[in-house]
């Protein structure tokens, strides 16, 4: 998170690097996180208020994350979309190359479904412990001014919550900023150095992040099982992509129907399905189709092969030898 007062400065080209990289980090990648890509896409769309969503989505004034108007108006808005909207374009980028690499490493590990449901449940957790933290700081301290009335957007606080969540098992060392730290440790070595080199960042936002993580874990150890916000997103995920699943069911049921693959061997009634020819030279099931057996090359002339409504003859004496069929099919698969 960012506090208010840093406002919108030129744009200085990084948002093309933000682009080519996860282009170029996509690319390598055999299986494409979705989870991951929308995140970033809808971050980015919230920074550059393109004209088909100007009007739709309310300006960064209206979604300030201030406890002292979450609290008094019990504004649900600010709760929750405050975290999709950046200062300017070095915040934005810094924070999407971050969601880049931790995104696709836990995802591509989780799945989908399950990632969704840990960003939504480390958005609200994060959200809510840093307005508890500013709540607790004013009545037990007195202390309003630097936090409880302050003015925070960004996807930070996200953003350290998973941090935590990929290296809670992590026993080696990492590299802060030139400063090597236990891995496990790495995101409170972060919130100190940001805080010391960009003192206008929300400490408490990143203070809620990493305890929002560590509250995570905490209740993931004490559940067995996928959490109900998963079975959620998973059972919303399937219900809205049912149309394309049954549309691609279909899809691969006629290919393989014309595909002409079947099976070698009579069935007990000695007939095929329907649509269905059999070689008399190798009893294999080829579809109705093709014109010759795909299992050793016999053309389907008259009396060779029989369809659902006939019966099979009994093998004439003119039947391939058995030779002279295997070589048929070693030619046929070379």
């Amino acid at each position: 998170m960012a506090n208010f007062g840093e406002g919108r400065r030129g744009t200085g080209g990084m948002l093309p690097l933000l682009a080519l990289s996860a282009v170029a980090e996509y690319c390598r990648l055999p299986w494409k996180p979705p989870v991951t890509a929308g995140l970033l896409a809808a971050n980015t769309l919230v920074y550059l208020r393109p004209a088909f969503i100007d009007q739709v989505i309310p300006h960064i004034s209206e979604v300030w994350f201030n406890p002292h108007l979450i609290f008094k108006h019990k504004d649900l808005k600010r709760f929750f979309l405050s975290a999709f909207y950046h200062l300017n374009e070095p915040h934005l980028v810094y924070n999407m190359m971050s969601l880049l690499w931790k995104g696709i490493k836990l995802e591509t590990s989780m799945g989908s479904s399950e990632f969704a449901s840990m960003v939504f449940a480390l958005l609200g957790m994060s959200q809510g412990v840093t307005l508890l933290l500013a709540k607790s700081l004013l009545v037990f301290f007195d202390y309003d001014r630097a936090y409880y009335n302050e003015y925070a957007v960004g996807f930070s606080g996200v953003l350290f919550a998973l941090k935590v969540v990929l290296n809670a098992q992590a026993e080696d060392y990492t590299s802060v900023y030139g400063i090597l730290v236990p891995t496990k440790y790495a995101a409170w070595a972060e919130l100190i150095l940001v805080q010391m080199f960009v003192p206008r960042a929300s400490f408490l936002g990143h203070l809620g992040g990493i305890l929002a993580g560590i509250l995570y874990m905490k209740l993931k150890g004490s559940h067995s099982g996928s959490d109900p916000v998963t079975m959620a997103v998973r059972g919303v995920t399937r219900m809205v992509t049912w149309p394309l699943r049954f549309l691609n069911s279909m899809v691969r049921s006629r290919r393989r129907r014309i595909s002409g693959r079947g099976r070698v061997g009579r069935s007990q009634t000695g007939i095929a399905g329907p649509g269905i020819w059999r070689c008399q030279s190798c009893t294999y099931d080829n579809s109705g189709w093709q014109s010759e057996c795909e299992m050793c090359g016999s053309g389907r002339g008259r009396g060779n092969g029989w369809s659902v409504s006939q019966r099979p003859t009994q093998s004439s004496s003119n039947d391939l030898p058995l030779d002279e069929l295997r070589r048929r099919r070693v030619e046929r698969f070379s």
